[in-house]
């Protein structure tokens, strides 16, 4: 046990060393310090590992690691990119960090201050503002910054914004438009979100033939095609299943 406490230690030294070396955020040396062992293992996966062999895999790691060990790195960098240079760009960034931290309110102040001038119309902060409010169960504001999207936009197209669109419909009642929403999204929707969804809805409505219809297809598609789409839809395959029995 003491060859491997001071073998410890040695691995623990040279990583610190490095960390100062080579200018990395003196966070690791808490993470090192702190967490023996762990810590050493975070460091090199996401910090020598991908130097080591580079490409999307390594990449990966280190971005895991690094929001596992420093969280709030993303909305800090976000943060100063608005305050040093303010524009569109950099608020529907922050937008998107504050939308995925649920803090709805904060993101809706920076969506909108980024749409003037020029950028009154901006489909892309439009579409971060119409999440953010319907993140905060806002309905009527979502639909309504929706519906400028397109009115203000006509040559925008998004399927993220048709299945926010059909959602908001569905959140407000309007089951009718909903579902034509969902017809006519679901079968070109690149993932299976909107086709679990649109079976939902039909089951909701007492459709159950044709939900269960929907709900098959979408499973039957997705064992003909490849394992990576099976793992990336894995949340809505599943929640399909489960609604089949």
């Amino acid at each position: 046990m003491f060859p491997a406490s001071i073998l410890l230690l040695l691995i623990q030294a040279a990583l610190i060393v490095h960390v100062i070396k080579t200018g990395r955020n003196q966070l690791w040396i808490w993470a090192i310090f702190l967490l023996p062992g762990i810590g050493a293992l975070a460091y090199f996966a996401a910090e020598i590992l991908p130097e080591l062999f580079g490409g999307r895999t390594g990449r990966r790691a280190q971005a895991g690691v690094r929001r596992m060990i420093d969280p709030n790195r993303e909305l800090r960098r976000a943060s100063a990119e608005v305050e040093i240079s303010g524009n569109a760009d950099a608020r529907r960034r922050l937008g998107d960090e504050l939308n995925e931290r649920q803090q709805y309110d904060e993101a809706i102040e920076v969506y909108r201050g980024g749409l003037r001038g020029i950028f009154e119309h901006d489909p892309t902060l439009l579409l971060g503002l119409a999440r953010a409010q319907f993140g905060k169960r806002d309905f009527a504001a979502a639909r309504a910054t929706l519906e400028q999207v397109v009115q203000q936009n006509p040559d925008f197209k998004s399927a993220d914004a048709q299945l926010l669109y059909a959602r908001t419909l569905e959140a407000q009642d309007a089951l009718d438009e909903a579902e034509r929403e969902y017809a006519t999204l679901a079968p070109g929707y690149p993932g299976a979100e909107a086709r679990l969804r649109y079976g939902l809805l039909l089951k909701k409505r007492g459709k159950s033939a044709e939900a269960q219809r929907v709900l098959k297809d979408l499973l039957d598609g997705a064992r003909l095609g490849p394992a990576h789409y099976r793992k990336a839809q894995a949340e809505w395959l599943d929640r399909a299943r489960r609604e089949l029995g």
